[in-house]
């Protein structure tokens, strides 16, 4: 019977002719009642024997054969009351199992529907629209800004700046020169270009991935329910005994009775229940699994198999540093270059406005901008004439030593200049999310024992986020053949988790596939088994505590249904329950399972860390102090650079402002957390033992401060003594190691656990 059909035909067809016949038997209308229990039995067995036969075709026997073997011998002996009630309850589990699995589908109707359908040729000089079917090897091709690129081909006219998150997981835009080849299925981020196809339609990137993804979710195997599980042991030990007590006994209703009372409804109700219950909450968490089956595996999972880019990082640029040239101040560059790329849709530009914001930046508006395709935005502001993108010609010490630093990084570069004069640079990274690290060590508290970064960006890309996060293994550089190939060659449970179109053929092989869904593309989304709703990938490790419980909760009410059926079953081998009263009988076990089932519906602490209020306040109040007091820690490693080429009495006043800085605003910053902040954490999270490296810390920074201030102690009014400056540098880059160091720390490990975070 289709899914739909279950809960409005098979529950009230069962339903309503048992209370129907409940009401004639009431009245004394005994015929009537029977012909009504009996025709909701012969309802209930229609669809029970297909299950079993489809569960045989499929390799299975479980437990709807119990409740086939007892609806038709309650039908044989004329038990019509007991084969209604055993119709009702196997129609309700099976309708609660429905309302859990309907799925928004592995039919990747999303991928389908970003298929290009349509492309632009150039034809006798005018460009028109036609069918992406009329693409023939060597059409010149418009792919206009923001369309998704048809076919492969080459850059044949302009820059083509391409979002490839999508194909290759590098979540900064790639440029690509006249010449260059480009793949289907990514994303012009930048202006219109002139493409030359090398394929067609058929045989493009994109399509070959739409055909892997179908591949990987025909092979997938099905999910086996918890409740089939069970059924197996179950099932051999209910026929051994009725057949037993048959031929002992000779009464077939003796069998029948068995039967009627071993019917499986812990199995077909309480299990479900349990998993529905384990549905509800995890949807509280913004996370959407896609059936009880989906749940019950990934609460099994033992290898966690996750992509690079948007899952274990931002999946977006983000600006890391603005650095100024000698004599300039950052926070200014910021603003200017803010102000005119207020102006562009520009992801980078997005990137630069959203941090000036962030940082309370006031924005004045540009006049006169205008954007150059490839190169950068232009404008003036309070009379100055800004422009950012590309270098003009930084050909100085100070360029080279940003440019090498940004190559070390793997960092892009957005130069800004003011009135022709190269002023400064924005590193812009995909930063690792700051509730990565302590998801996966929840992840492995949860059971997890093997974790591998999976994605299709660079080795050095993906090992320098793998060094910070702890994974067993990087695979990098793999395209979306190899990523499937790689989810099949795991041997325990796996999970998936990617948020890209080339991660949807992975999601679909995995034995649960996890869709990054608040920003991912759809298609990974529909190939997935769970979505999480928002950008958190904590929720992934909320899931899991959910699944674990609710499937260890589905198992308790599981086996102590089965024990009291086991009993009753021995009461019915021996004569003394008959086959009605043993189905009530079934009935108060369902009761008492089904309660005890419900249970899942009550948070769980799992290995999520309990704040109170007050702990809650002081995690934003610190994380909000970080976000102050971040941007001038590069100007503690821009004064030790500059200490090189100017050590004299410039140098000494920006040392003397540095450790104002420190003095006033740093060290009471570490003060306060460690009297106020550290003994909240220890409550939070349990032990004493996990504040002790950064009070380390802040007595490392504490002692470089000191060295600081007796080295300013020591200078001359001209600037600080040739002697000094080995160590004053040494200084000054400690502290700023440390500090950044110090500050990523307390962010993922403490202020990831704040509200801000959690919040959907």
């Amino acid at each position: 019977m289709p899914t739909r059909l279950v809960g409005t035909v098979l529950l009230p067809g069962t339903l309503g002719p048992l209370v129907i016949g409940g009401v004639f038997y009431a009245l004394g209308l005994g015929g009537p009642a029977g012909a009504l229990w009996a025709a909701a039995t012969i309802l209930a067995l229609g669809p029970a024997t297909w299950w079993v036969i489809d569960a045989v075709r499929h390799g299975r026997l479980g437990a709807d054969a119990i409740a086939v073997l007892a609806l038709t011998g309650s039908l044989a002996v004329r038990e019509y009351l007991a084969g209604a009630l055993i119709g009702v309850m196997l129609a309700t589990g099976r309708s609660l199992e429905d309302h859990a699995s309907r799925r928004a589908g592995r039919d990747l109707r999303a991928l389908l529907e970003r298929t290009p359908r349509w492309a632009y040729r150039h034809d006798d000089g005018a460009v028109r629209r036609v069918a992406l079917a009329d693409i023939v090897r060597g059409d010149r091709l418009l792919v206009p800004a923001g369309e998704i690129v048809p076919v492969d081909g080459v850059v044949e006219g302009g820059m083509a700046m391409l979002n490839e998150s999508a194909l290759t997981g590098e979540a900064l835009p790639v440029e690509h020169s006249v010449g260059a080849g480009v793949r289907s299925g990514t994303v012009n981020a930048g202006d219109a270009f002139d493409l030359r196809a090398t394929g067609t339609a058929t045989d493009s990137t994109y399509a070959g991935i739409v055909r892997l993804a179908r591949e990987a979710q025909a092979q997938s195997a099905p999910i086996v329910r918890l409740a089939d599980r069970f059924a197996a042991v179950f099932l051999p030990l209910t026929l051994l005994l009725a057949g037993a007590s048959w031929l002992a006994s000779g009464q077939l209703v003796r069998a029948v009775a068995v039967l009627v009372v071993a019917t499986p409804c812990p199995l077909l109700l309480a299990a479900p229940a349990a998993i529905v219950a384990g549905l509800s909450c995890t949807a509280r968490h913004g996370v959407v699994v896609k059936g009880g089956g989906a749940l019950e595996t990934l609460g099994r999972v033992r290898t966690l198999v996750l992509d690079k880019t948007g899952t274990l990082t931002t999946g977006r640029p983000e600006v890391a540093e603005v650095l100024a040239a000698p004599g300039r101040a950052p926070a200014e560059l910021l603003r200017m270059a803010a102000a005119v790329d207020q102006m562009s849709s520009h992801v980078l530009a997005e990137a630069i406005v959203r941090v000036a914001r962030d940082r309370g930046l006031e924005l004045p508006r540009p006049l006169n901008v205008s954007e150059v395709p490839g190169h950068g935005t232009e404008g003036r502001v309070n009379g100055r004439r800004v422009t950012v993108g590309k270098a003009v010609s930084p050909q100085d010490a100070w360029a080279a030593r940003v440019r090498a630093r940004a190559a070390l990084d793997g960092a892009m570069t957005v130069w800004i200049s003011v009135d022709g004069c190269t002023c400064g640079v924005v590193l812009l990274r995909d930063t690792v999310r700051p509730d990565a690290a302590r998801t996966l060590r929840r992840l492995r508290t949860a059971g997890v024992r093997r974790i591998v970064m999976l994605t299709g960006d660079r080795a050095d890309v993906a090992e320098s986020v793998a060094a910070v996060l702890g994974v067993d293994q990087v695979l990098a550089e793999q395209p979306p053949d190899a990523k499937v190939r790689a989810v099949r060659a795991e041997q325990a449970v796996t999970a998936m988790v990617g948020d890209g179109i080339n991660d949807a053929p992975a999601l679909a092989a995995a034995d649960v596939g996890v869709a990054m869904g608040a920003r991912g593309a759809a298609a990974a989304s529909q190939a997935a088994d769970v979505v999480i709703t928002n950008d958190r990938l904590d929720r992934l490790a909320d899931a899991m505590d959910t699944a674990r419980r609710s499937r260890r909760i589905a198992g308790q009410s599981a086996g102590i249904g089965m024990l009291l059926s086991l009993a009753a079953m021995t009461a019915a081998a021996l004569g003394t329950i008959p086959p009605a009263p043993g189905a009530l009988l079934q009935e108060a076990i369902d009761v008492a399972v089904i309660l005890n089932a419900l249970r899942a519906l009550r948070e769980g602490r799992g290995t999520r860390a309990l704040l109170d209020a007050g702990t809650e306040a002081l995690l934003r109040r610190f994380d909000q102090e970080h976000a102050w007091l971040r941007p001038s820690l590069e100007n503690i490693r821009a004064t030790a650079d500059a200490l090189a080429d100017s050590p004299g009495p410039t140098a000494l006043r920006r040392l003397r402002e540095i450790h104002r800085f420190l003095i006033d605003d740093v060290m009471p910053h570490e003060h306060a957390e460690e009297v106020r902040l550290y003994p909240a954490v220890e409550r939070a999270l349990g032990s004493p033992e996990v504040t002790t490296t950064m009070s380390r810390a802040h007595a490392e920074i504490e002692r470089l401060v000191r060295r600081l201030g007796t080295h300013l102690e020591l200078a001359r009014d001209d600037g600080p003594s040739p002697d000094q400056l080995d160590d004053l540098r040494a200084c000054l880059y400690g502290l700023h190691a440390v500090l950044v160091l110090h500050f990523t720390q307390e962010e993922e490990a403490y202020f990831s656990l704040s509200a801000r975070f959690r919040a959907s």
